[in-house]
């Protein structure tokens, strides 16, 4: 089918198509995918496809040699899902580098155990990350004998084939790691790098400049950017991977809904302008709390100073190479850490703008005492997921409620 006829972005013009920024992409990337007119893409929530009504169309294995825009069965694919798959891809590639290809999931875990089949390593290091890895992790242990081993291990331990398994910025505490270290002690011992970079999504951080072999987005979270999704994202450079990837999906049928795919597409056309905004109110919040933990700042004669006892984000790392890795911001989720587990537990009950819930990315402002759903995680300390609020209507609620907790300590 030419699809031409129904964009104004002409697709025989890539050169022209190549000089667009991100966010003009996110919003005309998959024009040469629409079937209609509309300028809103169409929900598609079939599960099944009419087959050819011409006889002479129709011949055994069908299945397998499907053409671009032919669809059979939604567990293979359905019309919104390429589109996706597409945008995500182009927003994925930094300017001048080779395309990255995405593929769709159901969750962010969902992608993660993918990688895992993928890759089939029989060893896995991993650090600081998101507890439900680990619960993956446990499972493949328990099934396939994984081993698994902590991503500063001794560098003769990895072997070929084996994955390190990198989280930056860290859930929860939105601190930055160096992919490149990671990147390189990997392939010095012929193993993989996996980069979960969803603290960090497009603009902020591309993984694949610092040597990542695949990046992992819970697109639950900043591609959603909603709060209603629930979706994950592999992306890798080689189109074989890929392929392989959709293959898998099919034999596992971890695929995403309909109605995802068409939230997910919907969300991608802001998700510059949300996530810029979100990392600078991080980014200011942050500050200005550091401010009282480094006694630079007076407020209620120190009564801040007696209910903040640290705050955790990449903005407030000094490395080196921090600036390189994520040049466009330093991600909307950072840390606080009060002085008692009281005071963490009964802090969000006196904020108004920011939701006491699990979870981050969407255009709400989050807070959340972590111990509810990370029982590993120190008793005391705060995520903050930073919405698309005004940033000094951030900072008054936040002032109030640390007013509040500090008379109730008293």
């Amino acid at each position: 089918m030419d699809r031409s006829r129904f964009s104004h972005v002409n697709p025989q013009d890539p050169e022209f198509f190549d000089t667009l920024s991100p966010s003009t992409r996110l919003i005309h990337g998959d024009e040469s995918f629409s079937q209609t007119t509309d300028i809103a893409p169409p929900i598609h929530l079939s599960t099944t496809y009419r087959f050819p009504s011409n006889p002479d169309d129709l011949f055994a294995g069908y299945l397998g040699q499907m053409g671009e825009g032919e669809f059979i069965y939604s567990r293979v694919n359905r019309p919104t899902e390429p589109r996706v798959e597409a945008l995500i891809g182009q927003v994925l590639t930094s300017k001048g580098e080779s395309p990255v290809h995405s593929v769709l999931y159901s969750s962010g875990l969902s992608a993660f155990h993918s990688a895992l089949l993928y890759y089939n390593p029989k060893r896995i290091a991993v650090g600081k990350c998101y507890h439900g890895c680990y619960s993956v992790i446990k499972l493949l242990t328990r099934n396939y004998g994984l081993e698994r081993l902590d991503i500063d291990c001794d560098e003769e331990l990895l072997q070929p084939g084996d994955l390190i398994h990198l989280e930056t910025p860290i859930n929860p505490t939105g601190e930055a790691i160096s992919i490149k270290h990671y990147a390189d002690k990997a392939h010095r011992r012929g193993a993989f790098l996996l980069v979960d970079s969803t603290f960090a999504p497009p603009p902020l951080q591309d993984p694949f400049l610092f040597g990542a072999d695949m990046v992992i987005h819970s697109a639950t979270k900043y591609f959603g950017g909603h709060t209603d999704v629930l979706a994950g994202i592999l992306g890798t450079r080689d189109p074989k991977i890929a392929k392989q990837l959709l293959s898998d999906r099919t034999a596992m049928g971890n695929v995403v809904g309909g109605m995802e795919s068409w939230l997910l597409l919907r969300s991608l056309r802001t998700l510059e302008m949300r996530v810029k905004k979100q990392s600078k109110n991080a980014t200011f919040l942050v500050n200005w709390l550091q401010g009282f933990v480094n006694q630079e700042e007076e407020w209620k004669e120190g009564v801040m100073k007696g209910v903040v006892s640290k705050v955790l984000h990449a903005s407030l790392q000094s490395e080196d190479w921090i600036k390189d890795q994520m040049p466009n911001g330093f991600g909307p989720v950072f840390s606080l850490v009060l002085k008692t587990e009281d005071m963490a537990r009964i802090f969000p009950s006196k904020l108004h703008l920011f939701t006491h819930a699990t979870s981050l990315g969407g255009i709400d402002s989050l807070i959340e005492w972590r111990a509810m759903t990370d029982p590993h995680i120190q008793r005391n300390l705060l995520r903050v997921s930073c919405g698309g609020e005004d940033k000094k209507d951030l900072k008054e609620d936040l002032r109030r409620g640390l007013e509040a907790i500090s008379k109730i300590q008293e």
